[in-house]
């Protein structure tokens, strides 16, 4: 990689008062010191929504950083607001992982010809098409399966969202045939000065290169017109859709526009994984991940912990843990994706194996089943509990008090390969919101609760079973009960059985 190509080095927008969102924000904040302001985007409508209304009211600086961007209908609509902003004076700089971007260099390259706009690729592949990148991947593998997991978009340096969505149709319930359940925060405030640090640490780091360093750009500022037409056209093909339909008729655009959005304010702290773990040899040092800063909350639960992860391997460490929490009396209860609802079957292989020592352990497990038709449904009327075909949030909440949300899955890939980024907030009222979200969610309509079938009576053994695994679901109105993985054929079996003993567990 040429590592020493020049680049300059900037800094997020950190002068309140100089824009209409910092000078809104600061009056909001008055009666709040020492606290940042949060409402929880928990649907697709209204994650969009915030992310667009954002850009349009940015007054100096939009910083995005993102695992992947789909050239989609939504992924297409906020470039395209983005390029207007820039025309307007914004500045905006945008950082990507280079695992997705393969292919659409100089669509990038063009956008980032803009005099506003600036493109930065994190941990590059020295390929550029499919062939050579391939062949990176094989030759210099322990880099290049290191990727920057990241999710955060900041305007202003006093507006931010940070969770688990990456910028396309699935993320933002634009799909007719699957949707992800996913969560960010909206965050307002003093955490948004840490949100620009973690930014600035990465868009500065030697492994963000500008994508004038990877591909020739002779004709970028040529096809600049031509991405600009696209994308403004596209816009104004969208504004009758039926997806612009469905957007006006949120109650979060109608509080927007009463200036009502209602705000919880509490204290946070963000966590993040330092960009030099891609560095590592093996497991990263303690002192550049996020992981003891969550876990220095985690060890002092009381009552409860609930996670939500959609790839979920949590290792003879990981249970371990899990069963010292519910030995000293936490309830631990747990969702994630049932093998017919995960994207990536090998994964689910990996944690099927836990499955029978956490359900010993005396932890209630939950599994997501695909009902994509009612998440589009439902999706206008109900947050985060509207059943998705696939789980993708990864929410932590502790005690009902304290509520994480960010990019980090359970998985030995985001603690020690990925960086990550994740938003711990003490909130009774955020933390009580997705604790309700989760009841919701793996009520039997939505989620096979996992069980040890019991063959004999609790009062003369184990409460939690001594038999054969069963999940228990719901037709029809009726509890029903199956004896293998739900609602799955013979290939996601066989990835997810014959395959995954293939993968290492470290990769996963």
């Amino acid at each position: 990689m040429p590592i020493d190509y020049p680049r300059k080095v900037s800094t997020a927008f950190d002068q309140p008062g100089e824009t209409k969102l910092t000078r809104d924000v600061g009056l909001l904040s008055a009666g709040h010191p020492g606290k940042s302001g949060f409402y929880s985007l928990d649907n697709g409508l209204d994650a969009f929504l915030a992310r667009a209304a954002l850009i349009e009211g940015a007054g100096k600086t939009v910083d995005l950083q993102y695992y992947i961007i789909h050239p989609d209908l939504t992924g297409k609509l906020l470039m395209g607001f983005l390029l207007k902003a820039a025309d307007r004076g914004v500045r905006v700089r945008l950082l990507v992982d280079d695992m997705n971007e393969g292919g659409r260099d100089f669509n990038v390259a063009g956008f980032s010809a803009h005099p506003n706009i600036e493109v930065r690729i994190f941990n590059p592949y020295t390929g550029r098409s499919s062939f050579p990148r391939m062949f990176d991947y094989i030759t210099n593998f322990s880099r290049a399966q290191r990727r920057m997991h990241n999710k955060m978009f900041i305007v202003d340096g006093v507006a931010a969202v940070v969770g688990g969505r990456n910028l396309g149709d699935e993320y933002f319930a634009a799909r007719e045939d699957v949707n992800f359940a996913d969560a960010d925060l909206l965050a307002l405030g003093p955490v948004v000065k840490e949100c620009g640090e973690e930014f600035d640490k990465y868009w500065n780091s030697n492994l963000a290169l500008p994508i004038e360093a990877l591909i020739e750009t002779t004709r970028a500022e040529a096809h600049l017109k031509e991405v600009s037409s696209v994308l403004l056209s596209h816009i104004e093909a969208q504004k009758e859709s039926t997806y612009a339909l469905r957007l006006r008729e949120t109650d979060f655009l109608r509080q927007l526009k009463e200036k009502s959005l209602p705000i919880t304010w509490a204290t946070s702290k963000l966590v993040y994984d330092l960009p030099e773990k891609i560095n590592s040899h093996g497991k990263p040092e303690d002192s550049i991940t996020l992981w003891p800063g969550v876990s220095e909350y985690v060890q002092n639960a009381k009552s409860e912990l609930i996670l939500m992860s959609p790839y979920f391997v949590p290792g003879d460490a990981g249970v371990a843990s899990l069963k010292a929490l519910k030995d000293r009396g936490v309830q631990v209860r747990i969702l994630t994706n049932s093998l017919a609802s995960n994207d990536v079957s090998i994964v689910h292989g990996g944690y099927s194996k836990y499955r029978e020592a956490l359900l010993r352990s005396g932890i209630e497990l939950y599994e997501i089943r695909p009902t994509p038709n009612i998440l589009r449904v439902k999706e206008t009327r109900e947050r985060f509990g509207s059943p998705g075909a696939s789980l993708h949030a990864k929410i932590f909440i502790l005690d009902r008090n304290v509520l994480f949300v960010g990019s980090a899955n359970l998985d030995p890939r985001s603690r020690d390969l990925n960086t990550e980024v994740i938003l711990i907030v003490e909130s009774p009222e955020l933390a009580g919101e997705f604790a309700s979200h989760f009841e919701l969610i793996t009520q039997p309509a939505y989620s096979f609760r996992v069980e040890l079938e019991k063959t004999f009576p609790a009062s003369v053994g184990p409460a939690v079973g001594d038999g054969e695994m069963i999940w228990i679901g719901e037709e029809d109105g009726k509890a029903v009960i199956y004896r293998d993985e739900p609602f799955t054929g013979f290939w996601k079996n066989f990835f997810a059985k014959i395959l995954s003993p293939f993968a290492p567990e470290s990769i996963l």
